[in-house]
């Protein structure tokens, strides 16, 4: 006799029953059905009771007369969801009032469910895990109000008897069979005791080798008496936005914490330093994580949890890592000295925008636009000056401040570094010889003014010696006054302000009003003026869009 066509009511439900099978690896011949005249009666499912001939008339009977899942009620043999009453076969358990049935989720028999193993972590983790630790600070007295601490990841504790921190929390991991852990300068840098906590849960005091302001990095050791498990640095230069990461740390004090996401983009510029180069990650680092391991998908460390971006003070899913080859030079310098030694250049510079680049004939992130030589600096005895744009540091290409700033702090003082300047339009090579890095000094980014279109309307005056003492201009900086702005010019949109003193245009030092006017004209010819000027003690230049329609 040929196989009844499946009602569609009951078609639905092995259609929705089959969806949340597949998730859970099911075998899927269960929810084929017969097509309707087939002569094949279509197979027995998981849920589906056993054929009327094998039950008892009475249970087939009840079966019949049950409504099936998707609404019908036929002839059809159904039971209930999860459910199988009087079944007493393999897997089968009973209720408390003594009902036996089948569980969805049974442990044993036919309907016992497969287990789906889905790609993880966890080999990766146990694996590294003994090599990541737990900091614990406590903080100088009154050093807490100030405690860099509280940016970033912020690590402190406040205990409620004072309206500071007293102790700050942190990460770090172990990159030495000798006990010798990385972390970052914040969580160690008001520190009157250090205790480090391995994964096993053993205690041990810590000294601070050494620190670096500048990059946020530190190294402390412990001495355990015994080897310790310890991790190597990968190569972060090969990291791409996409990746698979871990992070793993001590966030509000639960340590072996471990979080996974991906890159979300490199060389990240935060503004927290001359070096900043962060691999920006969306695996959660809250306060507690700073210094913690970020891990690649091969076990190697790749970066160090440094500061997330936070509105609200919790993971938001923008976290910063101080990328490996970066930690392995400082880190390196800090084991042997216990302090870093930077080479010196003496300049301080700024980037090239689509303004600056039409006023100084460059491209777009092409250099380092130096805006301050220093006359008795390494740069300043080689023949830089203010407007060169440096693009090359010994062959490596420079396209921006931050790129000139790590490649000359990598180099040894006393050797010689080529630079190669665009000048004026020309490529020229000149070859400097190092200083060290005098306290904070370094090839520096200054801040642009990014302001675009408007007039160039500004009237100019000599740099009397009034005119000197009440802006505080040193007797060596010379040039012209900025006595008026216009409003909605191209000056005013550009930022220049009454008391700026233009010291040059473009490449070209100015020394007084007419020479000032002059230089001024001739480069209104071009698509824009790049004014560089004197303001709160500094120089830098400001670029005058001459090509926003303007009348001029």
């Amino acid at each position: 006799m040929p196989a009844a066509p499946v009602p569609t009511g009951r078609r639905r439900a092995a259609l929705s029953l089959l969806l949340a099978g597949s998730m859970l690896a099911w075998s899927p011949s269960w929810a084929q059905t017969g097509a309707p005249g087939s002569q094949t009666a279509p197979p027995a499912t998981p849920w589906a009771a056993p054929p009327p001939a094998a039950q008892a008339p009475a249970q087939a009977q009840a079966q019949a007369q049950a409504p099936t899942p998707g609404g019908d009620s036929g002839s059809a043999p159904q039971v209930t969801r999860g459910i199988r009453p009087g079944e007493q076969g393999p897997g089968a358990v009973p209720g408390t009032s003594g009902t036996v049935a089948v569980p969805l989720n049974p442990d044993t028999g036919p309907h016992k469910m497969n287990r789906v193993i889905m790609p993880d972590f966890a080999d990766l983790v146990a694996q590294v895990r003994p090599a990541v630790v737990s900091i614990t600070v406590k903080l100088r007295p009154g050093a807490g109000e100030e405690s860099t601490s509280s940016e970033g990841n912020g690590d402190e504790d406040h205990n409620q008897h004072h309206a500071h921190p007293t102790r700050a929390r942190g990460s770090g991991f172990l990159i030495d069979a000798d006990g010798t852990i990385v972390t970052n300068n914040h969580v160690v840098k008001d520190a009157d005791s250090v205790a480090v906590q391995l994964d096993d849960g053993n205690d041990y005091p810590a000294r601070i080798v050494g620190r670096d302001e500048r990059t946020d990095l530190a190294v402390v050791k412990v001495d355990a008496g015994k080897p310790l498990p310890f991790l190597q640095l990968g190569d972060s230069s090969a990291v791409r936005p996409g990746e698979w990461v871990l992070a793993m740390g001590n966030p509000f004090g639960l340590g072996g914490t471990v979080t996974a996401g991906i890159i979300s983009a490199v060389g990240r510029d935060i503004g927290s330093g001359p070096y900043d180069e962060y691999l920006q990650i969306d695996a959660a680092i809250n306060r507690g994580n700073s210094g913690g391991p970020t891990f690649s998908q091969d076990g190697k460390v790749i970066g160090v949890n440094t500061a997330i971006y936070s509105p609200s003070g919790g993971s938001v899913g923008i976290g910063f890592a101080i990328p490996s080859n970066l930690v392995s030079i400082v880190v390196t310098q800090l084991q042997k000295t216990g302090h870093v030694t930077r080479g010196y250049l003496g300049v301080h510079a700024q980037a090239i925008d689509s303004n600056m680049s039409k006023a100084m004939g460059v491209a777009v992130n092409a250099g380092a636009l130096l805006d301050t030589v220093e006359p008795s600096s390494p740069a300043g005895v080689a023949g830089l000056r203010p407007g060169d744009v440096v693009t090359q540091v010994n062959g490596k290409p420079v396209a921006n401040p931050r790129d000139l700033a790590v490649e000359v702090s990598a180099i040894k003082p006393g050797e010689v570094v080529h630079l190669q300047v665009t000048r004026s339009g020309e490529s020229r090579t000149f070859d400097v010889t190092l200083a060290e890095m005098p306290g904070e000094r370094t090839a520096e980014r200054a801040p642009s003014h990014p302001h675009t279109g408007a007039r160039l309307g500004v009237q100019v005056g000599p740099l009397t010696a009034e005119l000197r003492a009440r802006l505080n201009v040193p007797s060596d900086v010379n040039g012209a006054v900025i006595t008026d702005v216009e409003a909605d010019s191209r000056a005013e949109n550009a930022g220049l302000k009454v008391g700026d003193v233009i010291v040059g245009v473009g490449p070209k030092a100015v020394g007084s009003t007419q020479e000032a006017i002059a230089a001024i004209r001739d480069a209104m010819k071009e698509h824009a003026v790049a004014l560089r000027i004197w303001r709160d003690g500094k120089a830098a230049y400001v670029a005058v869009p001459m090509d926003d329609g303007r009348p001029g």
